[in-house]
């Protein structure tokens, strides 16, 4: 046998040896965030240029954002409000801009626009099964439940009165249906409890207090629930996601330095739970403001974005979608007012 040869045999045994060593960890070692160096490529590329805002127009503060029944991307915008600190003392005035832009996910072009005058300081976004639109305004301490045109349907809480009983809020922050009808809402920034109203509005349970305890909240700032019924909190103030069943009886928490503080949180059409990690940056790195995608057991195992102004970075990452098709949607408040897409 010649020397080439030899060394042919040997790099071919070394190589087997290393590809077996590493479907070893892979077998023993839940996934972790790809390292900061690059080294591995990012699971989602930004799509530069999307959305086609109208010239003149500026977003403002985006912080809620979700797909509608036809596949569009609603973002629910502040336009002309700012809202940089909880403490703040929040207007009840109505924006004059229309706070709901529905965008084609295809072009970025703009479809529609609605929500002038009709909104204080627009937080939360989602759609239900029904393709119905739900929204958050933390100003008015309200909740809405809007058809695909912006008509509402149905309002929960008293216009512009907090409150921490069965028909009132305080600053309510998000809002999601189980695959029963129910909705859940993370009521919020002051009253650090999940609130459960049947399919029609109706007062069903309530649970969370203030604390760091299991079941106990502070700024429950998202909220979402998988196909079976688990209701997951982004637990915003004590940087961890609880997990419930949809009685409200605690399941797990996650949490950790991977997972930073989770802002907000979407469960997606694949089954994957998708947090954004925002705030305390750069305090804490450039990676802090980021997308994170986890098992349904909560293993990361996709991570992409970092603190930046630069496309496919955030500034203030504070709500996201995830639509059939696997495009991630991220909105971000504070200096980085806008809406980025990203595609698998």
């Amino acid at each position: 046998m010649g020397w080439c040869q030899t060394q042919r045999l040997v790099a071919a045994a070394l190589l087997g040896l290393l590809v077996c060593s590493c479907r070893s960890r892979a077998a023993s070692t839940p996934p972790e965030v790809a390292p900061a160096s690059g080294a591995v490529p990012p699971p989602y590329r930004v799509v530069h240029g999307w959305p086609h805002v109208p010239r003149g127009e500026l977003l403002g503060q985006v912080s809620g954002v979700g797909i509608d029944a036809s596949g569009d991307v609603l973002v629910f915008r502040r336009a002309s409000r700012n809202w940089l600190s909880a403490s703040d003392t929040l207007s009840t005035e109505p924006i004059a801009e229309a706070t709901v832009l529905r965008f084609s996910a295809e072009t970025g072009e703009l479809v529609a626009a609605w929500g002038a005058r009709q909104f204080a300081m627009p937080h939360g976004a989602s759609v239900d099964h029904q393709g119905n639109v739900w929204l958050t305004d933390v100003a008015l301490h309200q909740v809405f439940k809007l058809d695909p045109d912006g008509r509402q349907l149905l309002t929960l809480g008293q216009r512009g009165v907090p409150g921490s009983d069965r028909t009132h809020f305080d600053r309510p922050t998000d809002v999601a249906q189980g695959p029963n009808g129910s909705i859940y809402v993370s009521d919020g920034y002051r009253n650090t409890r999940v609130i459960e109203f049947g399919p029609a509005g109706e007062f069903v349970r309530e649970w969370g207090q203030p604390g760091s305890g299991p079941g106990q909240f502070n700024v429950p700032h998202g909220i979402a629930v998988d196909t079976a019924g688990r209701v997951y909190v982004a637990d915003r103030g004590n940087a961890r996601i609880q997990v419930f069943d949809s009685t409200g009886r605690f399941l797990a928490v996650w949490r950790g330095a991977s997972l930073g503080r989770p802002w907000a949180i979407r469960v997606g059409p694949d089954g994957f739970i998708y947090v954004v990690d925002g705030g305390d940056q750069p305090q804490h790195g450039p990676d802090r403001a980021r997308v994170l995608k986890l098992s349904p057991t909560g293993e990361i195992v996709a991570a992409f974005g970092a603190f930046g102004n630069y496309d496919g970075q955030f500034v203030w990452p504070h709500c996201l979608a995830v639509a059939s098709d696997g495009s991630v949607y991220v909105g971000d408040v504070a200096t980085g007012r806008r809406i980025q897409k990203f595609v698998p």
